[in-house]
């Protein structure tokens, strides 16, 4: 999981403007980590996984690793703080589509009410990888 997600912030993810554009500070291939626990296919089938649109990722005042996101998901639109300040310029994150985890319970927050988790990778190499959809994609559509 990504920075946020260890912060108990529900999001996370880097600052490019494209899906196909490759990360700032790409360092090469990062090194294989030991899986976690295994889980059964009904455990993995209780996450709801969707396509969310960024509309807008601000700054989050006296948040040293936080950018608040609002996210389209089709029929909604919901609000997540994601620990991805140092990888991604909230700029260049407007538009973009990623994934989140749409079930995840809300979270009180000291700046506010995370209402889900996006997806990002991160490794023994320093960056985090905000994960996009492939065009063609849509707000709210169910990731399998």
């Amino acid at each position: 999981m990504t920075e946020t997600s260890k912060i108990g912030a529900q999001s996370h993810a880097p600052s490019h403007p494209s899906s196909s554009t490759p990360h700032p500070s790409s360092p090469g291939p990062a090194a294989p980590t030991a899986a976690a626990a295994t889980i059964t296919i009904d455990d993995f089938a209780k996450v709801d996984l969707r396509i969310a649109k960024i509309l807008k990722a601000e700054h989050v005042e006296g948040a040293d690793k936080l950018l608040k996101l609002t996210l389209d998901l089709g029929t909604e639109q919901r609000t997540v703080f994601a620990g991805i300040k140092s990888a991604y310029d909230p700029a260049n994150l407007e538009g973009r589509l990623t994934v989140m985890v749409a079930n995840l319970a809300a979270r009180k927050m000291k700046f506010g009410l995370s209402q889900g988790m996006i997806l990002a990778a991160s490794g023994d190499v320093p960056g985090i990888y905000l994960l996009s959809a492939d065009s063609g994609a849509r707000p709210g559509m169910k990731v399998k």
